[in-house]
C-alpha cells in the first residue's frame, strides 16, 4: 500500500523532504503548494505536481498525508484545517510557534481521530545515536550526571524568517529544539528547571546566541549552547559520568570514551609543575588507570519518522514523535525565554 503525500512549503526543508526523506517505496508526493512561485517552478522542474492553492492540496482525496514545512507562525492553522480535511499531518518543527497552539493542534487531532506528528530528524543523527547507545545502552559511563550539547559556528543567522521574530525566528527555535529534545530522550525524567541566558550579538530581533542550563529530578543536568558567532568551537558533545567522560568533537563523528579501569588510583606524593603553575588535584591521570574506547558509528535512516507514520495509518505501530514529547520541548523552550527575560531560574515540572 502507498501513501500520497502534500507538501505545503517548498524551501529548503520541505523540498529536502521531497528528496531524500520521503521513502518512495512507501510514499507517492502528489502535491506541492507555496505561496511562493518561484518555489513552485522548483517543484515542477524536479517533476512534482504542483497546486493551485492549499485548498486545491487538500481537496485531492488521494493525498492522505500532509507535510507543514512553511515558517512556523503557520503552523498552527495549516495543520489544523489539514487535520479537519480528513488527513494525516507531520508537521516541520518547531511545531508551533507556543505550546497553545500546539494543544489547539492536539485537540484536533483527537476529535478528528487522524494522526499528527511533528518530524524531529536530529533524532537520527549519527553523533547523537552514538552518545545514546554509549549512555543508555552500554552504559559506558557508569552513572552520567552532566551532558554537555552544543552547535556553534561564525556563519550568523541565515537570510530569511530566521531573523524575525513574527516567523518564530532565533537560535531557540532553530537549533534549541532539537538540541532540547535529543537530551530529553537520553535523560528520561522530569525537567525541574531552567536558566537560560539569551544574546542578541549580531541580530537585534532574534537571538544568535544562547546558552541554557537543565536540571531534571534526580539532580542530573544538561548545558546546551547554540552561537551563531564563535570562532573556536567547543566540544560538540561532552558527557561526564562518574566512571568516565565521552567526547565527540564536531560534525566527523569521531567519538572517544575515556574511563578509569577497575583499579584503584593512588595519589603521588609530589605536586606536578606546569606552565600554568603548580598542581596536585587536577594533574593527569597515571596512563595504566585509564582505558580509551573508540564509539563505533551506527547506521540510521532519516525516512524513519515517515516510515513509522505510514506503519500508524496501516495500525502498525505508532508516530516516531509523540505530540506530547513536542509539547514537552515547548514548555522547556518557554521557560528558557522566560529565564532570560526575566535573568532568573524558572522552576517547573515538566
Amino acid at each position: 500500500m502507498k501513501h500520497g503525500v502534500g507538501i505545503v512549503g517548498f524551501g529548503g526543508m520541505g523540498s529536502h523532504h521531497a528528496r531524500g526523506l520521503i521513502p518512495k517505496d512507501r510514499m507517492d508526493i502528489l502535491g506541492v503548494y507555496d505561496i511562493n512561485p518561484k518555489r513552485m517552478e522548483v517543484a515542477q522542474q524536479e517533476g512534482y505536481p504542483t497546486c493551485e492553492s492549499f485548498e486545491a492540496l487538500l481537496a485531492n482525496e488521494a493525498i492522505d498525508i500532509v507535510l507543514v514545512a512553511t515558517p512556523n507562525n503557520f503552523h498552527r492553522d495549516l495543520c489544523i484545517e489539514a487535520l479537519r480535511r480528513g488527513k494525516h499531518v507531520i508537521c516541520e518543527k518547531p511545531v508551533t510557534m507556543h505550546s497553545g497552539e500546539l494543544t489547539d493542534i492536539m485537540d484536533v487531532a483527537k476529535q478528528t481521530g487522524n494522526i499528527f506528528t511533528v518530524h524531529q530528524n536530529r533524532r537520527m543523527d549519527i553523533d547523537y545515536l552514538m552518545v545514546k547507545k554509549a549512555i543508555m545502552e552500554d552504559k559506558l559511563l557508569g552513572d552520567v550526571f552532566c551532558i554537555e550539547s552544543r552547535v556553534q559556528g561564525a556563519r550568523g543567522v541565515p537570510d530569511g524568517w530566521r531573523q524575525y521574530p513574527v516567523a518564530g525566528g532565533g537560535m531557540m527555535l532553530d537549533w534549541g529544539v532539537h538540541l532540547i529534545d535529543q537530551i530529553m530522550m537520553m535523560l528520561p525524567e522530569k525537567v525541574t528547571s531552567v536558566y537560560c541566558k539569551m544574546y542578541s550579538i549580531h541580530y537585534k530581533e532574534v537571538d544568535d546566541c544562547f546558552k541554557l542550563f537543565l536540571t531534571f529530578e534526580s539532580g542530573k543536568t544538561a548545558l546546551i549552547e547554540v552561537s551563531t558567532s564563535t570562532f573556536i568551537e567547543l566540544p560538540r558533545w561532552h558527557v561526564s559520568g562518574d566512571k568516565g567522560t565521552l567526547k565527540i568533537a564536531d560534525w566527523n563523528c569521531d567519538g572517544t570514551v575515556v574511563r578509569a579501569k577497575e583499579t584503584e588510583m593512588e595519589w603521588e606524593e609530589e605536586i606536578v609543575y606546569t606552565k600554568a603553575g603548580p598542581t596536585k588535584t587536577m594533574a593527569p591521570r597515571p596512563k595504566h588507570t585509564i582505558e580509551e574506547i573508540k564509539l563505533e558509528e551506527p547506521t540510521t535512516d532519516y525516512t524513519q519518522s515517515y516510515r513509522a507514520l505510514a506503519d500508524a495509518i496501516e495500525g502498525n505501530g505508532a508516530p516516531l514523535v509523540d505530540p506530547a514529547e513536542a509539547m514537552r520541548v515547548m514548555r522547556v523552550m518557554e521557560a528558557s525565554f522566560e529565564s532570560s527575560r526575566k535573568n532568573e531560574v524558572i522552576h517547573l515540572t515538566v
